[in-house]
């Protein structure tokens, strides 16, 4: 063997055990999801129906609810969170700021907590007797308890609440870094041209940050459209599948309704589908000319 021969059997023979997991636990199951999608029934009974799984989609009134109650939660949180994770680092990037380590550890904090254990937390936090309702009431800012879990709009709120606090510091640390990495001296310069705060801000910093926050955006929209632990954990889907989301319509399909796994397989595959088109979106709106 040649040198350039025997380097590439060295390198796969390092990257072998890497490459067959990852097409044994992730792209066989993809495919076999797949093919799942075009059947219906149980694991051990599923018989081939077609596209009868897809169509089924555009009439099934759940999975519409579904869909709405996940598309609210992605234009409406995702955007807070990405602007205020934004807004945080460039506070804490401040060189002057004191105790930054204490601010951006307790910030980051609830990304590393667990989802099931923060979740439950929020559940008894927000309930009739908890602790918000109670301080609320204390500061005679409501005369009688939110409805925080039980009724339609103050759950989705909730949810809102929970997944900003969770997740906020996550993209936090990743502006941080990427403001660490700019040149003090464009900033040094822009201010000897009398460029306000603003200014540097909108016309440096933003500009500057573009490829962190299309990472950003996408992986936060594809965890939202994902959501499942907060929503099961809090509201349960409820009141009346007013916070229900696509991925908890999946695990409903499967375990909690008669199952049907062909058919929370097509659910899964919706869900894809739509990572893919907003992925495509934001770049192009970000101006990648690569998509």
């Amino acid at each position: 063997m040649n040198i350039k021969a025997r380097t590439n059997a060295i390198s796969w023979s390092f990257i072998a055990i890497a490459v067959l997991m990852i097409c044994a636990f992730y792209f066989y199951p993809m495919i076999e999801a797949l093919k799942m999608s075009f059947q219906s029934g149980t694991g051990t009974n599923l018989s081939y129906v077609g596209f009868d799984n897809y169509q089924r989609l555009f009439s099934d009134s759940t999975f519409k609810t579904a869909l709405t109650n996940t598309f609210l939660f992605l234009i409406i949180q995702v955007p807070i969170m990405i602007i205020l994770a934004m807004f945080i680092s460039v506070l804490l990037n401040d060189k002057n700021l004191k105790l930054k380590g204490f601010f951006r550890t307790a910030i980051f904090l609830p990304a590393v907590t667990s989802l099931v254990a923060y979740s439950v937390i929020f559940k008894y936090l927000f309930g009739s007797d908890g602790l918000v309702n109670m301080l609320l009431l204390n500061l005679h800012f409501i005369s009688q308890p939110i409805g925080w879990i039980t009724d339609p709009f103050w759950a989705k709120i909730t949810i809102i609440i929970a997944i900003t606090w969770r997740w906020t510091g996550y993209n936090m640390i990743f502006y941080l870094s990427a403001l660490q990495n700019i040149d003090a001296s464009i900033y040094e310069a822009a201010r000897i041209d009398g460029a306000s705060s603003i200014k540097q801000f909108t016309k440096i910093t933003v500009p500057l940050l573009k490829p962190i926050i299309l990472f950003t955006s996408i992986t936060s929209t594809i965890g939202t459209l994902q959501l499942f632990d907060e929503v099961m954990n809090i509201t349960k889907g409820g009141p009346g599948n007013a916070t229900m989301t696509l991925s908890q319509y999946i695990y409903n399909l499967s375990f909690k309704y008669t199952p049907d796994f062909g058919y929370a397989a097509t659910v899964s595959y919706a869900i894809v589908i739509l990572i893919v088109i907003f992925s495509i979106l934001q770049f192009k709106l970000a101006g990648d000319k690569n998509v």
